[in-house]
């Protein structure tokens, strides 16, 4: 089977540490280079295969979900005066009466 050459571009400290890493497998880079770019790529397929039925169910969810209609608005019944009372105390307890972060006797 013909060859075909790649060539890559890198930091000299990688390099070295490529052949180093060669080296001890009794590889040459180039042969190094391909195992572990081989193994990289089975690696890949394995995963993408192991989770394709979960992307395929993302993928029609997605779908399903941009093919629904815009939300409307929802609109709260309005408050009776009591009730809006209730929520202003209850939110002067929380941040206080000037609605700062702080709650009442505690620093800010």
């Amino acid at each position: 089977m013909a060859k075909t050459r790649i060539t890559i571009s890198l930091e000299q400290e990688q390099a070295e540490r490529i052949r180093r890493h060669a080296e001890r497998a009794g590889l040459d880079v180039s042969a190094y280079l391909v195992h572990a770019a081989t193994r990289q790529m089975a690696e890949t397929e394995a995963i993408e295969e192991q989770f394709s039925g979960v992307d395929a169910l993302i993928a029609a969810a997605e779908a399903e979900a941009a093919a629904l209609p815009p939300e409307t608005e929802a609109t709260a019944p309005e408050l009776s005066e009591q009730e809006r009372r209730d929520v202003e105390a209850a939110l002067n307890l929380v941040y206080g009466d000037d609605r700062t972060s702080a709650r009442p006797g505690h620093a800010a």
